[in-house]
């Protein structure tokens, strides 16, 4: 099925609707297409010849007091925002934002700051013909709780990754991206894309034939009929997911904390990688991964990415109330090349030295409750890179640390000696939802204290098996769901979210491993203050 990437359905001015969790939840819903998953034909009300903000609207980083407002305009525009603490927009406020232009490819955001902690914020954004600020087009909505003040309110949160991928894209037969739509109805404070947002080296056919006979089809576009190597294709290949209305309903309504991996830019990429891939006419993986990089401050509400001043980069540190501090990883910019992993000193690992002493520097500041350090990859899950080498930390020698596992093993002797509470970490990138426990008594390194590390997705993307763990620091798999085969389709196996929730009263955390449909597969409660979590 195909579709022409600018002309997906415009937003419309909502109405009244229900309530959830005491919130107008849905006040950013966009207008369902017209004419199955994605239409052409603007509706009625559209003003001709204005500025249209058919990709909906973003918020990204929310803070207790600020967030990153995004738009896409479909020409020059003025982008506009205002926020309101009612749906009526009475006694709004005002900010104006950029000029957005071919530049950043039409898209621009508004950092938003001096927001009441813990309160619903409605937003709308409005673009305006830059020549006649007068000229304005219909306004998009969205709304989104920023973080608490107190503890006592408590903090509930979804991740997962993994989208579009291994062929597996907008399929208007099954209703395009579901999973978006049932994380959506649980209305969380934000959601944490855990990486691999986009499959820039994942071409779509127009339709596959599954294993039993069925016909699977692709929403298709240009951009996503080959591998990414131009910045328009990099941006061809954002725009995709933004023509799922589920995808544009979930964004008006959820914000957003997003990290990178591999698939942004090429499958297992590294700094300083020439591919040896006939597909791609550019072998330099640091070209291609400037492009992605570009394409990908465009295309998500990231606020250090759009910080006025600052070091654009991934990694970052958001705080949402005293409850919890997510700690965001770049496991890709900074990396050595993947290899066998038996190296016995390995200053670089998979952080890079910079970013490591930023980590622990970082979690030994904070005070919150909890500590969610949000990794792209996994721990001591074994990853591997063709035959002998290695894509993550693990490489299956259950031995003394080597390699990239050095650089754990300095952090987690790091967490266990400054005694920092309340860490776990959440990682997406293998394809299947598993929880892992890692104690010293099991493991080869010993020094640190016992954690536990939860696995979720895919959210839109092929099912993998479970990979082999690597016994260096400790794992059990406690917990695990995945198909026996690779590359399982949506319309075979469930994908796969999880669920964080802080009771603002005792403290706890409780983590639960979802799967599409509404089934909860796992469910772990944590305590708060500890150095590590026994089982």
């Amino acid at each position: 099925m195909s579709y022409h990437p600018n002309s997906p359905e415009s937003a419309a001015s909502p109405g009244r609707r229900g309530v959830l969790r005491g919130t107008l939840a849905a006040s950013a819903a966009l207008a369902l297409p017209t004419a199955g998953l994605v239409a052409g034909a603007a509706p009625a009300q559209a003003r001709s010849g204005r500025p249209r903000a058919a990709w909906g609207v973003q918020m990204g980083d929310v803070t207790s007091s600020s967030g990153l407002a995004w738009v896409r305009s479909d020409r020059p525009a003025r982008m506009i925002v205002e926020t309101s603490a009612t749906e009526s927009f009475r006694r709004a406020r005002t900010w104006h934002g950029p000029l957005l232009g071919p530049g950043s490819d039409f898209t621009g955001t508004v950092p938003l700051r001096g927001l009441p902690a813990g309160e619903q914020v409605h937003y709308r954004v409005t673009l305006a013909d830059p020549d006649d600020y007068r000229r304005t087009g219909e306004p998009v909505y969205g709304t989104f709780r920023t973080a608490p003040a107190r503890r006592r309110q408590g903090v509930r949160f979804l991740w997962s990754g993994d989208i579009a991928g291994q062929g597996w894209g907008i399929n208007p037969d099954i209703g395009g991206y579901r999973a978006y739509d049932e994380m959506r109805r649980l209305d969380p404070d934000f959601f944490l894309c855990s990486g691999d947002t986009i499959y820039a080296d994942g071409p779509l056919e127009p339709q596959v034939t599954l294993p039993d006979g069925r016909i699977w089809r692709n929403v298709t576009t240009e951009e996503k009929s080959k591998v990414a190597q131009t910045l328009d294709e990099y941006r061809g290949n954002f725009r995709y997911n933004l023509l799922d209305a589920n995808v544009r309903r979930f964004n008006a309504q959820v914000p957003t904390i997003v990290q990178w991996d591999d698939h942004e830019v090429r499958n297992n990429w590294y700094p300083g990688q020439i591919l040896d891939d006939v597909r791609y006419t550019e072998k330099n993986v640091d070209l291609l991964a400037a492009r992605s990089a570009r394409a990908f401050r465009e295309y998500f509400p990231v606020s250090t990415l759009h910080e006025r001043g600052a070091d654009r980069r991934v990694h970052r540190v958001i705080s949402h109330g005293p409850l919890l501090d997510v700690f965001v990883l770049d496991m890709r910019s900074f990396r050595n090349a993947n290899s066998p992993g038996r190296q016995a000193d390995d200053t670089t690992g998979i952080l890079g030295a910079e970013q490591l002493e930023w980590l622990k520097r970082e979690l030994s500041r904070s005070r919150a409750e909890w500590k969610v350090i949000a990794a792209d990859m996994p721990l001591g899950l074994v990853v591997p890179d063709g035959a002998a080498n290695f894509e993550a930390v693990a490489q299956g020698d259950p031995g003394a640390p080597l390699g990239r596992e050095l650089q754990i093993a300095e952090l987690l002797r790091y967490i266990k000696h400054r005694r920092i509470t309340g860490t776990l970490w959440l990682t997406a990138d293998v394809h299947y939802t598993s929880a892992q426990h890692y104690a010293p008594e099991r493991a080869a390194f010993k020094d640190f204290a016992p954690f536990w590390e939860f696995v979720s997705g895919p959210l839109a993307a092929g099912g993998f098996q479970a990979n082999a763990l690597d016994g260096t620091f400790g794992p059990d798999r406690v917990f695990v769901r995945a198909p026996d085969r690779a590359n399982v389709s949506p319309m075979e196996s469930p994908q796969y979210f999880g669920e964080v929730e802080i009771d603002g009263g005792s403290g706890e955390l409780t983590v639960r491993l979802r799967a599409e449909g509404g089934t909860v597969l796992f469910s772990k409660v944590l305590q708060p203050g500890r150095v590590g979590q026994d089982r």
